[in-house]
Order: structure tokens, then C-alpha cells, then sequence
């Protein structure tokens, strides 16, 4: 797939983007999660996406930590770049350092911002259930909070 920069790129007087690509690693638990994250809190009419570097197999604790506040990925499987049925993005943001790498490479000769939000990866986390579970939910709280702060221009609540 051939990432080309679209002609609408936003104007950066804190404006959100038109559309947004989220990647991660293998667009299993990060880039999904923020893409429903973000379809939920942009303006209507922003397209989002999300893929990984390579294949992934669905992570069931992204569905429990998003049907928590009322969302769901739906039907989402995970898919990779060359996947993407839509190639024309204002802006990339990563999740990961492998996703970074790979985007910046990507479009190196072209006009599309590429963002690193470092996201931890919560399949590191050991213990109870719930102890995983919370570390899904730390993750899920951390991306909702740069795209409120960073592509929303919200103010953080205690600075509020």
C-alpha cells in the first residue's frame, strides 16, 4: 500500500484532522482501541482508521475495557497496512516504536504528519484477571486522554 497525503490537510489552529490513521504493532489492541476511541470523540465526518505492522489475532480484553464505557470494535479484525481500503491521511499516529519506524519510512517523501503518542502494551501485564483487565483499562484511559488533549485541544482536567 502507497500512503498519500491528502489535499485537506488541517489547519494547525487546533482544528482535527480530517482523517486519522492509528498504528500499532499488529492492530490488535492499541490502534483498534484508539480508533473507536476516535470515531467516538472526533467531529462526525472524520475518518478514522487504524492498522498494524504486521498480522495480529483479536485480544478479547479490548472488547471488555471498551463495552466498560460503552463502546465496542464491532466487528474488527485485525489487518495490517496493505489492508487499508483507504490510503489518504492527514495525519498518523503511532503507538508504538516499531509502528513509528514503519510510518516514518512509509512517508518519508511526502506532506502527512506522523505522530509517536507512546502507548504502553498492556499484554506485558501478569497476575489476576482483573489486574490485566486494569492494565487494558490504564492503556484505554492514556489514548483517550492525548486525543481529548492533543487532537481535541481539551485542557487536562486538573489544569482545567
Amino acid at each position: 500500500m502507497t500512503v498519500a497525503a491528502s489535499p485537506n490537510l488541517p489547519q494547525r489552529t487546533g482544528q482535527s484532522p480530517r482523517s486519522v490513521l492509528f498504528m500499532c504493532g499488529m492492530n490488535a489492541i492499541r490502534s483498534p482501541m484508539a480508533e473507536v476511541l476516535a470515531r467516538a470523540m472526533l467531529p462526525p465526518g472524520t475518518y478514522v482508521a487504524s492498522a498494524g505492522v504486521r498480522p495480529g489475532e483479536r485480544d478479547p480484553f479490548v472488547d471488555v475495557v471498551l463495552e466498560e464505557i460503552g463502546l465496542t470494535a464491532g466487528r474488527h479484525q485485525p489487518h495490517t497496512l496493505d489492508e487499508l481500503e483507504d490510503d489518504y491521511f492527514d495525519l498518523i499516529v503511532t503507538l508504538a516504536p516499531e509502528a513509528h519506524h514503519a510510518a516514518l519510512e512509509l512517508t518519508r517523501s511526502m506532506a502527512i504528519d506522523v505522530v509517536y503518542w507512546p502507548t504502553p502494551d498492556p499484554t506485558v501485564a501478569t497476575g489476576t484477571r482483573e489486574q490485566i483487565v486494569s492494565a487494558y483499562r490504564e492503556v484505554r484511559n492514556h489514548i483517550a486522554s492525548l486525543l481529548k488533549h492533543r487532537l481535541l485541544g481539551q485542557m487536562p482536567e486538573k489544569m482545567a
